[in-house]
Order: structure tokens, then C-alpha cells, then sequence
């Protein structure tokens, strides 16, 4: 099968996760095509059956702002026209749906692709909200062969938000557990022995709420020795220096940036940290679980249907940083209970979101989805029925 795949090139889950489907499906033998404005935050190096197609845009006075949109609609169909791809799938509502709607409408009926929309969270809860773009995003899921959402929670918040007259599917976020080790080969360059390591990864968005990270580690520190290990960058960076600097403990904390290889990272980790207002998935905790490192998350969104409370890790409430520190102090002076729930998180990382079964759903829609539109046009173009 021929996949065009669409998707943010950055460091977020979206883009991460549209690039790692797109290369499991072409070691399964298909033939992917990525059109992104970047190459894609992992797709680093040379893959058999994975093409990388540049938007290019251009700088005119006239513009405020490149077009962008319109520049990644021409290139999805010029792609899509030669290489005859059968199936587009867009990660992210805007909008990279709304390009391949536009980019399929350029191509001669016969050779429109099916497309698959995949939601990923803000693309719903706060850009397809937002009046400007809460048509588009309609019209773009409506005009869609078949839309996905990474988590029950959030099929539930477009349904509700959108009315739409078709069921959002819900398709879990996956990984390769193969990839995560439970090693801590690289601790000791992250902190001295007798350290403990608190570990958080993100965009460091608001929503992510990294200050209560802070916070919950001045509590942690103020009973044992420990480090603070900050992996990823964004606009609260500076904030979360801030709020360090206040609590006298800025000494204590690494900040990594962003980094590809989380996999020798996460092993390093005693505890995961990820207080955010809500996840529409919640990736990283799904790592850390691969990893065998416990988890505390917030009770809230797509993250409580991947953290097992009391079994693979704790949810607390937003904003309950005494709770959050409460549960880490737990974790990190009871040794076998922090390996009890790391085994368990490794154990239900391989049974509910391995790689080798969420992409064994993906290509049953693709095909569900090509198997609808050929009955479509045989019917159109058979008088007889």
C-alpha cells in the first residue's frame, strides 16, 4: 500500500508518533511518503520504503505570513498524484487536514486518496475550539474517510464539541518496547549515588504545568537527596527557572533540552513526574512504564487510561502538589514497591500499546477505508446499480 502521512515535524507527541507509525509501516513492507515542512523530529537517517517530500514556501511582501497551508496542499497533491498513493493520513486537524482536503480536491477523481484524520489533543481542545478555526476543523473531520483519537477521553470531547454525525474511532498511541531498556547505564552522569532521580519530559507548554514539578521536587529534596532531571524546552522554561531560583533549589536541577534518545534516558529515572492540566494520551508516562520507572500523572484526560492508579504508578488531582510529593516520597523510600509498579507498568505497556498492535489497527482502516471508496466508484460507474 502507498501512505502519504502528514504531520508537525517537532519534538511533540503528534509528530512523534506519525513518524514512528509511518516506519513500522514500511518495514511491514509499505511505501510511505512524509510531506512536512522539516524532516521529521526522528526521522534522522536513511529508512527502505520511507520518502521525505520538503514544503517549500515563499517570503512576499504581500504576505504577512507565508502561506503555508496552501504550499503543503500543493505539495500533498503533487506527491500523492506521483507516487498514486491510495491512503493519506493526517495528524492533526490544522492543519494538516485541511491541506489534504485541499490537495485532494486538486487531483482528478480517480485518483483521490482515502483520508484518515487523526486527533491528537490541542488540535481539538484548543485550536479547533478557538472560532477561527472551529469550521475548518469540522468541515476537515466531516470530509475525512474516517477520523481517529488517541484516547477514549478525547473521542469522547470531539464528539461532544463538534456534533459530528460520524463516530470519532478511538486508536491508542503505541511504542516499540523493544526499544526501552531498564538500565540506568547513564545515571551516573546524571547525578552522584547516592541521589535519587526525579525525571520530567516535555514542551514545557502551560498546560504542562512544569512549575508544580518544581514545586513537588522541593518537598522530595527536603527529605533526601535527589536531582531534578528536566528533558525538553518551550516557553515555561523560564518560569520553571524562576519558581527554582524562589525555592533555593536551582542547583538541583538539570536542564537536558530536547533530546531523541529518551530510551537511555528514562532507565536513569526513580521517579516520572507529569502534573499536566490534562494529556489527551500521555506518551511520556507510557515510556516511562516501557522503562520500568514508576509514574505520577494527574487524574485527568487520555493519561488515566494508560497509568494504572497503585498498580504501574499514581493519579492525582491538577494542582495538588502535597499529594504529588506525598506519593513520591512513597515511591522513592520503598524500593520494592518502586520495582513492584515498574514491572507492572512494563507489563501493561506490552499488553495494551505495543507497536506490533496498534499498527495492526491502522492498517485494518486503511484498508476498511479503500475497500469503501472502490465500492464507491464501482457504483457510480456502473449504471446497473
Amino acid at each position: 500500500m502507498k501512505i502519504g502521512i502528514t504531520c508537525h515535524a517537532t519534538a511533540g507527541g503528534s509528530g512523534i508518533i506519525a513518524t514512528e507509525l509511518g516506519l513500522a509501516l514500511a518495514r511491514r513492507g509499505h511505501e510511505i511518503h512524509f510531506v512536512t515542512l522539516e524532516a521529521p523530529f526522528r526521522l534522522s537517517h536513511y529508512e527502505p520504503n520511507v520518502f521525505a517530500h520538503s514544503v517549500d514556501t515563499i517570503n512576499y511582501p504581500l504576505f504577512k505570513l507565508p502561506p503555508y497551508s496552501i504550499a503543503l496542499a500543493s505539495k500533498i497533491a503533487e506527491v500523492a498524484q506521483e507516487y498514486d498513493i491510495g491512503v493519506w493520513h493526517a495528524h492533526y486537524a490544522i492543519p494538516n487536514a485541511v491541506a489534504a482536503l485541499l490537495g485532494r480536491g486538486m487531483l482528478p477523481p480517480e485518483k483521490r486518496f482515502c483520508l484518515i484524520t487523526t486527533l491528537h489533543g490541542t488540535d481539538i481542545t484548543l485550536v479547533g475550539s478557538h472560532p477561527s478555526f472551529y469550521r475548518s476543523t469540522q468541515y476537515a473531520m466531516e470530509s475525512s474517510c474516517a477520523v481517529t483519537a488517541v484516547s477514549d477521553w478525547l473521542s469522547r470531547e470531539t464528539e461532544r464539541e463538534f456534533d459530528l454525525k460520524e463516530p470519532v474511532r478511538t486508536i491508542h498511541n503505541f511504542l516499540d518496547v523493544s526499544r526501552f531498556h531498564t538500565r540506568d547505564t547513564n545515571r551516573y552522569t546524571l547525578a552522584s549515588p547516592e541521589e535519587k532521580i526525579i525525571m520530567h519530559l516535555s514542551n514545557f507548554r502551560p498546560v504542562k504545568r512544569v512549575t508544580d514539578v518544581v514545586r513537588v521536587f522541593k518537598r522530595i529534596l527536603d527529605d533526601m537527596p535527589a536531582r531534578l532531571v528536566m528533558v525538553g524546552d518551550g516557553p515555561e522554561r523560564l518560569s520553571a527557572s524562576g519558581v527554582a531560583r524562589q525555592l533555593g533549589v536551582d542547583d538541583r536541577i538539570t536542564y537536558l533540552g530536547n533530546c531523541s534518545n529518551i530510551e537511555d534516558l528514562l532507565p536513569c529515572a526513580d521517579l516520572i513526574i507529569q502534573p499536566s492540566e490534562h494529556e489527551s494520551f500521555g506518551l511520556v508516562p507510557l515510556e516511562a512504564m516501557a522503562s520500568e520507572v514508576p509514574v505520577i500523572a494527574t487524574n485527568s484526560g487520555g493519561v488515566t487510561e494508560v497509568v494504572v492508579p497503585g498498580e504501574t504508578g499514581y493519579l492525582c488531582e491538577v494542582g495538588d502538589i502535597e499529594t504529588m510529593a506525598d506519593y513520591s516520597r512513597k515511591i522513592l523510600t520503598d524500593p520494592e514497591l518502586a520495582a513492584s509498579l515498574g514491572r507492572a507498568g512494563r507489563r501493561v505497556a506490552l499488553k495494551k500499546f505495543s507497536l506490533d498492535h496498534i499498527v495492526g489497527l491502522y492498517e485494518d482502516l486503511y484498508e476498511e477505508v479503500r475497500a469503501r471508496r472502490q465500492e464507491f466508484m464501482t457504483q457510480k460507474h456502473n449504471p446497473e446499480l
